[in-house]
């Protein structure tokens, strides 16, 4: 109970500071990421993601998709105080070249005990008095992805996604934010390789907070010596993911390893990262992941690289490196896959660690081989018009 207190606490003074007042780290919990397979590798997969999951990390990766997705995933955090969880539904065109996509995220602690009513004004404590109450953040996306026929070549493949997002922040009755903002990705993959770059709230996301507190919270308030807010904004700038992906193995091995570097790119001011300015701050990922028959996965990443000042120097001038890496399984059994991921929320000098199990469901399977049937034919005829 007393750390749900102090998460309460901290939603509290957040609120009477007024969020407008904050230019960097606003909304991060939509930053997290998704899916114990990006996870695992260390966010590194705006190239590589080509399922439901996409719709958070590239939604022009969803034209990866053959046929309907269902994906899910549940994690916990601060001991299992926060919950963390998304869901993300797709769905192909009849003829494949376009996608459809739903998903939602929540980053929320409940049973928060909200106990202005607890104490009694002589000193005793009113059960009937304690109430519970949520301080959760959600997300919402539309996502429209279809291909783009730009090159000839047959390996050579293209496409775009968009990304329509509704944000909800909510802190008990006391106070809840409205935002909205646009996501743009493009992919372009050849036989080996892969490029994949995402453009977060390329319009700029504005959240709008709107407070609805009681006499007695107003008098709490005045009582501990904070600001009584009456409205507040948030401003979450543009942000970009670029990765670059490579297989190192043909398309027909059992054995397949799969590369990828990618830079998170903010532009809300200097971070905390490797590579920053007073404008941008560059944070380097590298996710791999090996499978086998497309059915057995083992992954790994790194990411958010820092320089930090080393506490056994007096002078505060020697730094060091450190960074949060991550690992994970994955299984395929025909039309379910099962991921874990082993990663953090922090570096591995203060590490935060939680197990993360996400899964995902295809439909239609019997629509799926008369797709790749139909797409066989095609390929056949092609290579026989060439031929001539």
């Amino acid at each position: 109970m007393s750390k749900k207190i102090f998460f309460l606490g901290v939603f509290m003074i957040a609120v009477a500071k007024g969020f407008a007042q904050a230019k960097i780290y606003v909304n991060e919990y939509l930053n997290i990421g998704v899916g114990a397979r990006g996870l695992a590798m260390g966010g590194a997969v705006t190239a590589s993601s080509n399922d439901a999951n996409s719709s958070y990390w590239n939604p022009a990766g969803l034209t990866g998709l053959e046929q309907a997705q269902f994906a899910f995933m549940h994690a916990e955090y601060f001991s299992g105080n926060a919950k963390y969880d998304f869901l993300a539904i797709a769905k192909p065109s009849k003829d494949h070249k376009r996608i459809f996509a739903f998903s939602a995220l929540r980053f929320a602690t409940d049973d928060i005990p909200y106990t202005i009513d607890y104490v009694q004004p002589d000193g005793s404590l009113d059960e009937s008095k304690l109430k519970s109450i949520s301080a959760g953040d959600y997300a919402f996306l539309l996502s429209y992805a279809f291909q783009l026929k730009v090159f000839k070549n047959p390996n050579v493949k293209s496409s775009l996604g968009v990304n329509a997002k509704i944000i909800y922040r909510n802190i008990g009755s006391m106070a809840n934010a409205w935002g909205g903002g646009i996501d743009v990705g493009w992919k372009l993959s050849g036989r080996h390789w892969l490029l994949g770059i995402a453009a977060k709230d390329i319009t700029t996301t504005y959240t709008t907070w709107s407070f609805n507190l009681t006499d007695k919270e107003k008098e709490v308030f005045g009582q501990t010596g904070n600001e009584i807010p009456v409205k507040s904004y948030e401003v979450m700038n543009p942000r970009f993911n670029v990765g670059l992906g490579y297989n190192f193995m043909k398309a027909t091995k059992k054995l397949q390893l799969l590369a990828e570097l990618n830079t998170d790119i903010t532009t809300d001011g200097k971070r905390n990262t490797l590579i920053k300015s007073n404008t941008l701050s560059i944070d380097p990922r590298i996710g791999l992941e090996l499978g086998y028959n497309k059915t057995i996965f083992f992954r790994a990443g790194v990411c958010n690289i820092q320089k930090v000042l080393d506490d056994k120097d007096s002078i505060n001038k020697r730094y060091y490196t450190i960074f949060q890496p991550s690992m994970g399984l994955g299984l395929k059994i025909g039309s379910l896959s099962v991921d874990y991921a082993y990663t953090s929320l922090q570096t591995q000098n203060n590490p935060l660690l939680s197990h993360i199990i996400s899964a995902k469901w295809e439909f239609y399977r019997k629509k799926k081989k008369e797709v790749e049937k139909i797409e066989k034919l095609v390929n056949d005829e092609s290579k026989a018009s060439t031929n001539k």
